[in-house]
Protein backbone atom coordinates (compact mmCIF):
# COMPACT_ATOMS: atom_id res chain seq x y z
CA UNK A 1 0.00 0.00 0.00
CA UNK A 2 1.28 3.23 -1.23
CA UNK A 3 1.19 5.79 2.04
CA UNK A 4 0.55 9.50 1.47
CA UNK A 5 1.17 12.26 3.58
CA UNK A 6 -2.95 13.05 3.67
CA UNK A 7 -4.49 12.99 7.86
CA UNK A 8 -8.20 13.31 8.09
CA UNK A 9 -10.34 13.77 10.82
CA UNK A 10 -13.70 11.95 10.07
CA UNK A 11 -16.78 11.30 12.90
CA UNK A 12 -16.68 7.73 12.52
CA UNK A 13 -15.42 4.99 15.36
CA UNK A 14 -11.98 3.76 14.51
CA UNK A 15 -10.66 0.36 14.94
CA UNK A 16 -8.76 -2.67 13.22
CA UNK A 17 -10.73 -3.92 10.17
CA UNK A 18 -13.60 -0.55 10.65
CA UNK A 19 -14.44 0.68 7.78
CA UNK A 20 -15.62 4.45 7.37
CA UNK A 21 -18.39 5.98 4.95
CA UNK A 22 -16.52 9.13 3.22
CA UNK A 23 -19.01 12.39 2.97
CA UNK A 24 -19.57 13.80 -0.33
CA UNK A 25 -16.82 17.16 1.21
CA UNK A 26 -14.55 14.44 1.92
CA UNK A 27 -14.35 12.36 -1.36
CA UNK A 28 -14.33 15.77 -3.61
CA UNK A 29 -11.11 16.84 -1.52
CA UNK A 30 -9.38 13.23 -1.60
CA UNK A 31 -9.97 12.23 -5.36
CA UNK A 32 -10.65 15.43 -6.70
CA UNK A 33 -7.97 17.34 -5.41
CA UNK A 34 -5.31 15.90 -4.06
CA UNK A 35 -5.88 12.59 -6.71
CA UNK A 36 -5.27 9.59 -4.11
CA UNK A 37 -7.09 6.53 -5.61
CA UNK A 38 -8.33 3.38 -4.04
CA UNK A 39 -5.31 1.10 -2.44
CA UNK A 40 -3.38 3.89 -1.32
CA UNK A 41 -3.32 4.94 2.29
CA UNK A 42 -3.80 8.00 4.33
CA UNK A 43 -4.12 8.85 8.24
CA UNK A 44 -7.30 9.29 9.78
CA UNK A 45 -8.29 10.32 13.22
CA UNK A 46 -11.65 11.09 15.06
CA UNK A 47 -10.48 12.87 18.26
CA UNK A 48 -11.23 9.86 20.34
CA UNK A 49 -10.06 6.63 19.09
CA UNK A 50 -5.92 8.32 18.05
CA UNK A 51 -4.69 8.09 14.62
CA UNK A 52 -4.94 5.03 12.03
CA UNK A 53 -3.49 4.38 9.01
CA UNK A 54 -6.23 3.68 6.78
CA UNK A 55 -6.74 1.96 3.22
CA UNK A 56 -8.87 3.79 0.50
CA UNK A 57 -11.03 0.73 -0.29
CA UNK A 58 -13.85 2.81 -2.70
CA UNK A 59 -13.82 6.36 -4.69
CA UNK A 60 -16.50 7.71 -6.60
CA UNK A 61 -17.75 11.95 -6.74
CA UNK A 62 -19.93 11.41 -4.26
CA UNK A 63 -18.34 9.54 -1.53
CA UNK A 64 -15.89 6.37 -0.68
CA UNK A 65 -14.53 4.25 1.99
CA UNK A 66 -11.37 3.66 4.43
CA UNK A 67 -10.65 0.69 5.62
CA UNK A 68 -8.28 1.00 8.90
CA UNK A 69 -5.39 -1.10 9.03
CA UNK A 70 -3.43 -0.22 12.36
CA UNK A 71 -2.92 2.70 14.42
CA UNK A 72 -0.21 4.57 14.41
CA UNK A 73 -0.62 7.02 17.01
CA UNK A 74 -2.67 6.81 20.67
CA UNK A 75 -5.50 9.24 21.41
CA UNK A 76 -3.41 12.58 22.99
CA UNK A 77 -5.98 15.16 24.95
CA UNK A 78 -4.62 18.37 25.24
CA UNK A 79 -4.61 20.36 28.29
CA UNK A 80 -7.58 21.88 30.25
CA UNK A 81 -7.35 24.86 28.81
CA UNK A 82 -10.05 26.64 27.43
CA UNK A 83 -9.54 30.09 25.37
CA UNK A 84 -11.86 32.85 25.49
CA UNK A 85 -11.38 35.77 23.09
CA UNK A 86 -13.71 38.77 21.34
CA UNK A 87 -13.54 38.03 17.69
CA UNK A 88 -11.95 40.70 15.49
CA UNK A 89 -11.62 40.86 11.47
CA UNK A 90 -12.63 37.53 9.68
CA UNK A 91 -8.68 36.59 8.47
CA UNK A 92 -7.66 37.45 12.08
CA UNK A 93 -10.56 35.58 13.72
CA UNK A 94 -9.85 32.46 11.56
CA UNK A 95 -5.52 32.46 12.68
CA UNK A 96 -6.98 32.65 16.24
CA UNK A 97 -9.08 29.65 15.96
CA UNK A 98 -6.23 27.82 13.88
CA UNK A 99 -3.18 28.40 16.80
CA UNK A 100 -5.39 27.74 19.13
CA UNK A 101 -6.43 24.52 17.87
CA UNK A 102 -2.65 24.17 17.09
CA UNK A 103 -1.24 25.04 20.29
CA UNK A 104 -3.73 23.07 22.47
CA UNK A 105 -6.45 24.65 23.22
CA UNK A 106 -9.19 21.85 24.80
CA UNK A 107 -12.13 24.34 24.22
CA UNK A 108 -12.57 28.12 22.23
CA UNK A 109 -15.10 30.11 23.09
CA UNK A 110 -15.82 33.60 20.80
CA UNK A 111 -16.85 36.20 23.24
CA UNK A 112 -18.49 39.62 23.16
CA UNK A 113 -17.16 41.94 25.31
CA UNK A 114 -19.08 45.79 25.98
CA UNK A 115 -16.13 46.71 23.27
CA UNK A 116 -16.41 43.78 20.79
CA UNK A 117 -16.49 45.51 17.23
CA UNK A 118 -17.93 42.09 15.25
CA UNK A 119 -21.33 41.48 16.14
CA UNK A 120 -21.84 37.73 14.57
CA UNK A 121 -19.45 34.91 13.53
CA UNK A 122 -20.01 31.77 11.59
CA UNK A 123 -19.57 29.29 14.16
CA UNK A 124 -19.16 25.90 11.35
CA UNK A 125 -16.58 27.62 9.53
CA UNK A 126 -14.59 28.53 12.38
CA UNK A 127 -14.98 24.95 13.51
CA UNK A 128 -13.88 23.70 9.96
CA UNK A 129 -10.70 25.97 10.46
CA UNK A 130 -10.38 24.26 13.66
CA UNK A 131 -9.95 20.66 12.09
CA UNK A 132 -8.09 21.78 9.28
CA UNK A 133 -5.71 23.52 11.67
CA UNK A 134 -6.13 19.87 13.66
CA UNK A 135 -5.13 17.65 10.33
CA UNK A 136 -2.07 20.03 9.34
CA UNK A 137 -0.27 19.91 12.67
CA UNK A 138 -0.45 16.25 13.37
CA UNK A 139 -3.12 16.32 16.23
CA UNK A 140 -5.49 13.85 17.79
CA UNK A 141 -8.19 16.19 19.00
CA UNK A 142 -10.10 18.93 17.69
CA UNK A 143 -11.09 21.50 19.99
CA UNK A 144 -14.94 22.46 20.01
CA UNK A 145 -15.56 25.78 18.78
CA UNK A 146 -18.48 27.48 20.58
CA UNK A 147 -21.24 29.69 18.79
CA UNK A 148 -20.51 33.90 20.04
CA UNK A 149 -21.47 34.63 23.45
CA UNK A 150 -21.58 37.85 25.60
CA UNK A 151 -18.25 37.35 28.10
CA UNK A 152 -21.08 38.34 31.10
CA UNK A 153 -23.54 35.41 30.48
CA UNK A 154 -20.36 33.42 30.69
CA UNK A 155 -18.55 34.40 33.52
CA UNK A 156 -22.26 33.98 35.66
CA UNK A 157 -21.63 30.20 35.36
CA UNK A 158 -18.29 30.42 35.48
CA UNK A 159 -16.84 26.54 37.23
CA UNK A 160 -15.78 27.28 40.44
CA UNK A 161 -12.63 25.02 40.04
CA UNK A 162 -11.43 26.87 36.99
CA UNK A 163 -8.49 29.68 36.66
CA UNK A 164 -8.92 32.62 34.66
CA UNK A 165 -5.61 34.11 33.27
CA UNK A 166 -7.17 37.41 31.42
CA UNK A 167 -5.18 39.39 29.40
CA UNK A 168 -5.32 42.98 29.99
CA UNK A 169 -3.85 46.17 28.11
CA UNK A 170 -3.99 48.25 31.43
CA UNK A 171 -1.47 45.70 32.69
CA UNK A 172 1.03 46.89 29.92
CA UNK A 173 4.22 46.97 31.48
CA UNK A 174 3.92 45.16 34.72
CA UNK A 175 5.72 41.91 35.65
CA UNK A 176 3.80 38.49 34.45
CA UNK A 177 2.54 37.03 37.48
CA UNK A 178 2.44 33.29 35.96
CA UNK A 179 4.91 32.44 38.84
CA UNK A 180 3.36 30.25 41.56
CA UNK A 181 0.08 29.67 39.53
CA UNK A 182 -1.19 25.80 40.38
CA UNK A 183 -1.82 23.41 37.70
CA UNK A 184 -5.74 22.17 36.81
CA UNK A 185 -8.45 23.70 34.79
CA UNK A 186 -7.66 27.13 33.40
CA UNK A 187 -8.78 29.64 30.94
CA UNK A 188 -7.30 32.38 29.30
CA UNK A 189 -9.15 35.76 27.65
CA UNK A 190 -8.17 37.73 25.48
CA UNK A 191 -9.85 41.15 25.03
CA UNK A 192 -11.23 43.18 21.97
CA UNK A 193 -8.99 45.91 20.22
CA UNK A 194 -10.74 48.31 22.35
CA UNK A 195 -9.63 46.46 25.55
CA UNK A 196 -12.09 46.28 28.46
CA UNK A 197 -14.45 48.24 29.93
CA UNK A 198 -14.12 49.62 33.34
CA UNK A 199 -17.39 47.49 34.35
CA UNK A 200 -15.36 44.40 32.87
CA UNK A 201 -12.10 44.87 34.38
CA UNK A 202 -13.37 45.40 37.59
CA UNK A 203 -15.45 42.37 37.59
CA UNK A 204 -12.75 39.95 36.13
CA UNK A 205 -10.20 41.43 38.76
CA UNK A 206 -12.43 40.61 41.31
CA UNK A 207 -13.84 37.19 40.23
CA UNK A 208 -11.89 33.90 42.44
CA UNK A 209 -8.91 32.15 40.67
CA UNK A 210 -8.47 35.32 38.27
CA UNK A 211 -4.80 36.16 37.28
CA UNK A 212 -4.58 39.33 35.62
CA UNK A 213 -1.09 39.63 33.62
CA UNK A 214 0.93 42.00 31.08
CA UNK A 215 2.09 40.41 27.44
CA UNK A 216 4.81 42.79 27.92
CA UNK A 217 6.08 46.02 27.12
CA UNK A 218 3.92 46.59 24.39
CA UNK A 219 0.19 46.32 23.22
CA UNK A 220 -0.76 43.60 21.24
CA UNK A 221 -3.02 42.78 18.71
CA UNK A 222 -5.83 40.39 19.81
CA UNK A 223 -4.23 37.53 17.45
CA UNK A 224 -0.72 38.27 18.56
CA UNK A 225 -1.98 37.85 21.95
CA UNK A 226 -3.76 35.24 22.20
CA UNK A 227 -0.51 33.46 20.42
CA UNK A 228 1.47 34.69 23.02
CA UNK A 229 -0.48 34.09 26.07
CA UNK A 230 -1.04 30.56 25.18
CA UNK A 231 2.35 29.83 24.74
CA UNK A 232 3.47 31.66 28.03
CA UNK A 233 0.73 29.08 29.88
CA UNK A 234 1.71 26.33 27.76
CA UNK A 235 5.58 26.17 29.13
CA UNK A 236 4.25 27.10 32.75
CA UNK A 237 1.75 25.35 33.24
CA UNK A 238 0.61 23.03 30.18
CA UNK A 239 2.32 20.38 28.26
CA UNK A 240 5.29 21.91 26.40
CA UNK A 241 7.06 21.48 30.18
Amino acid sequence: MKETKIRLHVDHPLGEGQTIPLEQGQAHYLFGVMRVAVGEGLRAFNGRDGEWLCEISAASKKGGELTCVRQTASQAMPPDLWLLFAPIKKARTDFIVEKAAEMGAAQIFPVQTDFTNSERIRQDRLQAHAVEAAEQCGGTYVPPVHDLQRLDALLDKWPEDRQLMFCDEAAVGEALLLDGATPGPWAILIGPEGGFSDAERARLRAMPGALRISLGPRILRADTAAVAAMALWQDALGDWR
